[in-house]
């Protein structure tokens, strides 16, 4: 049962965002019932209660964007291979605290509830000797559980992460559901949510590590932490049909998500 955030974590936001992506370029700057994604983003992560919002990029766009609306912004390098690169450069040049816990919110995920972003934060602070954390929610049909493009994850006795893969995982090896009905009654089965907490002197060491056979076949960065020896803490949110964009043929559907659940695009501010 998810439980809600204490709330109480000083925190920061770091929105990693490119222009380049080869389904859809441009993404960030995609209007969105009339405004620019990233905007959206940046809106739900002043929802939370983090002391600091930043926008990391590469592209000369998304920061005039940005600026235009009082959106604190840095430049960053546009050889960086993944956006908790991109985080870490805002975190060393900024010269953070080496316990200061950074949150990575996507710039593609303009409907992430911002109590989920609290409630990382919480868990990072509460969970003393994992590096990082995330989140992850039950798996209800058969379609997700089989669905390559939908990371999925299991967990230890602690809800440390024990492994994440494309693959249906963990694999049912007598279960009747796999040509059965769409309906998956596995309460261990479950999704991962593409959200990360770190505290800053391990996301400085993370960007030093190489990267592993795991990580580049499966093409999912956290395998990195894992094959190192790192600890992923993974909190447990309840089950939503909410995800990014990753195509055009996805905007009617998230703005009509926007439109319904969120109020305007600017409401709080954050800057630091």
């Amino acid at each position: 049962m998810e439980q809600p955030p204490v709330s109480n974590q000083a925190y920061t936001i770091v929105i990693p965002a490119r222009y380049a992506s080869s389904r859809f370029p441009g993404k960030p700057l995609h209007p969105l019932n009339g405004q620019a994604m990233i905007l959206h983003t940046v809106a739900r992560a002043r929802e939370s209660s983090a002391r600091s919002v930043i926008v990391a990029t590469d592209d000369e766009r998304i920061k005039a964007v940005c600026e235009a609306a009082g959106v604190d912004v840095q430049m960053t390098d546009p050889a960086h291979p993944s956006g908790t690169d991109r985080i870490a450069e805002v975190a060393r040049t900024r010269h953070w605290e080496q316990d200061r816990v950074i949150v990575g919110l996507q710039g593609d995920e303009p409907a992430t509830p911002a109590h989920h972003l609290d409630l990382l934060a919480d868990n990072l602070a509460a969970v003393v000797d994992a590096d990082m954390a995330t989140l992850c929610m039950p798996i209800q049909n058969l379609v997700d559980y089989r669905d390559t493009n939908r990371v999925k994850v299991v967990r230890d006795h602690r809800d440390m992460a024990l492994y994440f893969s494309r693959a249906s995982i963990p694999h049912r090896r007598d279960s009747q559901s796999q040509a059965g009905s769409d309906a998956l009654d596995f309460p261990d089965s479950l999704l991962h949510i593409g959200l990360y907490a770190y505290r800053c002197g391990y996301l400085l060491d993370y960007h030093e590590l190489r990267a592993c056979a795991l990580e580049q076949e499966e093409q999912l960065e956290q395998l990195r932490v894992l094959y190192h020896g790192g600890r992923i803490h993974v909190g447990q949110v309840e089950a939503s049909r909410t995800r990014g964009i990753d195509h055009p043929d996805d905007v009617p559907v998230l703005e009509a998500v926007l439109a319904a659940q969120f109020n305007s695009p600017w409401a709080g501010s954050g800057s630091g």
